[in-house]
């Protein structure tokens, strides 16, 4: 009998019937993330950089195949979990957070994770949801409440003011609108 908690960390799924080894590491996932809101992809772009980021062997998986080779990737990404049954909104960008994400990971691990050679995707995901009280924290709670059109207390409100910078969402350009941004000055 199979219980969850004697799994392994997975490195290979099954896509059509076959097994396909995956990259498992942190730092691949964090790729496909970056892909994934890449402005200068459309979104079948996106699918097949997050394919080829995620699967070593992808040229050997038939094309029929990609739609559920893409839903698999993104089971594993979500932590192997069920999506969430309603739209939440967005309060992290791991590209844009990395550096506060990853002091409150390193202390919570006991070490500089990204000085690791290797550290599965569920490991450094895990670690994440254990983060408590910090910077990135603050960072969160008041993109929550904003989202959320909630009202930010007084102190709230006055972090927000002088770390606007860290909470606010970086708007991503393509090439095309950053040469045009240039050429006016900007």
């Amino acid at each position: 009998m199979s219980s969850p908690w004697n799994e392994l960390l997975p490195t290979r799924v099954e896509v059509g019937g076959a097994e396909y080894e995956i990259r498992s590491d942190y730092r691949a996932v964090l790729d496909i993330c970056a892909a994934l809101s890449d402005p200068e992809l459309d979104g079948r772009e996106r699918s097949i950089v997050a394919l080829t980021i995620f699967y070593p062997a992808i040229a050997d998986m038939p094309p029929e195949h990609y739609q559920e080779a893409v839903e698999r990737c993104m089971r594993f990404v979500s932590g192997g979990g069920e999506d969430a049954p309603h739209k939440v909104p967005k309060l992290v960008d791991w590209e844009q957070d990395f550096q506060h994400i990853v002091a409150p990971i390193n202390r919570l691990l006991g070490q500089e994770v990204r000085a690791v050679e290797y550290m599965h995707w569920w490991t450094f995901l895990a670690a994440f949801y254990e983060v408590g009280d910090c910077t990135f924290a603050q960072i969160v709670r008041v993109r929550d409440r904003l989202a959320r059109g909630k009202p930010l207390d007084r102190q709230d409100r006055e972090w927000y003011r002088n770390n606007r910078h860290l909470v606010d969402f970086k708007r991503k350009y393509t090439s095309a609108e950053d040469e045009m941004a240039k050429s006016w000055g900007f």
